[in-house]
């Protein structure tokens, strides 16, 4: 396959995933509006981040735009931002309410200042030589396998501690994220052709996955199951 072919398959592919995280966002909001306990905010951030994310990330394969390099910085930082927010999301999700104000408080500030800072010095000219695209995008997966394996290892101990045949396609789909992140490390290094098409069909399938469970817990459900989810 040529690389044009590739490159426009990748693009389809990233506002395809662009669609289904604007949909998740819009059904994640609902816990938040049953509730009104902030650690539930989290969720819907953190996928607007990610659908950010994708929608820079098709914009940035027209080479023609003058600030395409930007856009990719962008897209990469945005990614990174969206699993810090589950992260923070999935640690602060089974501790009380009146006890996780402050902390979370902090936390929130910490990630919304970073990305304020990043997002400024992306914009303004370096007085420091930046790292190459590759290698900032090398050390952002990693971030990301980080942030996406201790959230898939929280799910999974919330699903053991209390199983339910719905709650299981959470982990998973977080798992799917994981790999996702891990092929496209791979296909970063080595230029893998099969990393290449499996990063993408995993974080299709995982997208697809939480975009089902999204409608069966946050849409139907009136009360039990839109908690479980970020438990």
């Amino acid at each position: 396959m040529d690389i044009l072919t590739l490159n426009l398959l990748d693009a389809l592919l990233d506002a395809f995933s662009a669609a289904v995280c604007a949909a998740l966002v819009w059904f994640m909001i609902k816990p938040y509006r049953f509730t009104g306990e902030r650690r539930y905010v989290g969720l819907p951030l953190a996928f607007s981040f990610l659908t950010a994310s994708y929608i820079l990330g098709f914009v940035s394969y027209f080479e023609s735009i003058p600030t395409v390099d930007v856009i990719r910085w962008l897209s990469l930082f945005s990614q990174s931002y969206a699993f810090a927010f589950l992260a923070v999301t999935y640690y602060f999700s089974n501790k009380q309410e009146e006890k996780i104000q402050l902390p979370l408080n902090i936390f929130y500030a910490a990630i919304l200042s970073a990305i304020a800072i990043s997002y400024i010095v992306i914009f303004v000219p370096p007085s420091f030589a930046w790292p190459d695209f590759k290698t900032g995008d090398d050390y952002m997966r990693a971030f990301n396998i980080i942030c996406l394996s201790y959230v898939a290892i929280h799910t999974l101990r919330s699903h053991a501690s209390k199983p339910d045949a719905k709650t299981i396609w959470i982990p998973l789909s977080y798992i799917l994220f994981d790999f996702t992140q891990y092929s496209f490390l791979i296909w970063s290094l080595d230029s893998s052709f099969s990393a290449f098409v499996g990063a993408h069909f995993l974080r299709i399938a995982g997208l697809l996955i939480f975009l089902y469970v999204a409608y069966q817990t946050f849409y139907k459900s009136k009360e039990e199951y839109p908690k479980k989810v970020i438990e």
